[in-house]
């Protein structure tokens, strides 16, 4: 069970955001950054943990998805997810062939500046999954709890524009204005129809999915794995909502309520 502090609350609007790393989490953060009501504190990057946790005049907290979970029952929640190859070939090309250390976790996991991508795989499926660098978890993992899924609403990173425009309509309906489009933060890899390169072999595809076979069954069971490999542009579908979510919306559209 994931213990550390993925949802960042936002007391005022009773608003949880699920983050998940390398599914433009960082560009959501700068967006709801406009929510605040005071200045944040100078000299922390509002990528940082501690700036949610400690930088915003307590307007903020980061908390548990048992916390999340409890929270639920008045609190709107949303996340957005991202191609777990796509993701985890993010992840792989930013930490490991990219900055010169990978982080402190990833390097407790015995990975490496430069090792190979099946030696990275290797690491992975050998890991217990609690151990972890939050880069590498399982969207599930950092998402769910006991099978159930926290956020109300999940957009896909492949259709960012899209989804982030009806969340905007959703939070509206409550009072939340988040800015119109994201910003774009940390974007470093350009070239998406690289993963087919990586993942040459069914064996290399059989290691991947003993890690993240949840994330693709819970989120992108509408792709086969081979379009989700080659990363081509996926069909527009609709982002997950909650059936509570869902009739509100029919309400809202009906004008059956205001």
């Amino acid at each position: 069970m994931i213990k550390s502090r993925h949802f960042i609350r936002i007391k005022h609007y009773k608003l949880l955001y699920g983050r998940v790393p390398k599914a433009a989490n960082s560009s959501i953060k700068a967006a709801l950054c406009h929510l605040l009501s005071q200045r944040p504190h100078k000299g922390i990057k509002t990528t940082a943990d501690k700036f949610w946790q400690h930088a915003t005049n307590n307007e903020t907290e980061l908390i548990t998805i048992q916390e999340a979970c409890k929270y639920r029952l008045n609190h709107f929640s949303f996340s957005f997810v991202r191609n777990p190859f796509d993701r985890l070939i993010a992840a792989y090309n930013n930490k490991v062939l990219e900055i010169k250390e990978p982080p402190l976790p990833m390097k407790n996991m015995k990975i490496y500046h430069g090792m190979s991508f099946e030696s990275f795989l290797d690491v992975l499926t050998n890991t217990p999954v609690n151990q972890y660098d939050v880069h590498l978890l399982p969207q599930s993992n950092l998402l769910c709890t006991k099978k159930r899924i926290i956020p109300e609403f999940i957009g896909r990173f492949e259709q960012i524009n899209e989804h982030w425009s009806l969340l905007r309509k959703i939070l509206s309906y409550q009072g939340i204005n988040v800015i119109e489009s994201l910003p774009r933060k940390n974007v470093r890899r350009n070239q998406y129809s690289d993963l087919s390169r990586y993942f040459h072999s069914d064996t290399l595809i059989d290691k991947a999915l003993q890690i993240y076979n949840d994330d693709i069954i819970l989120f992108y069971k509408d792709i086969n794995i081979d379009n989700l490999i080659d990363n081509t542009p996926l069909p527009k579908i609709m982002p997950f909502q909650s059936r509570s979510l869902q009739l509100l919306n029919w309400l809202k559209y009906n004008n059956v309520c205001c």
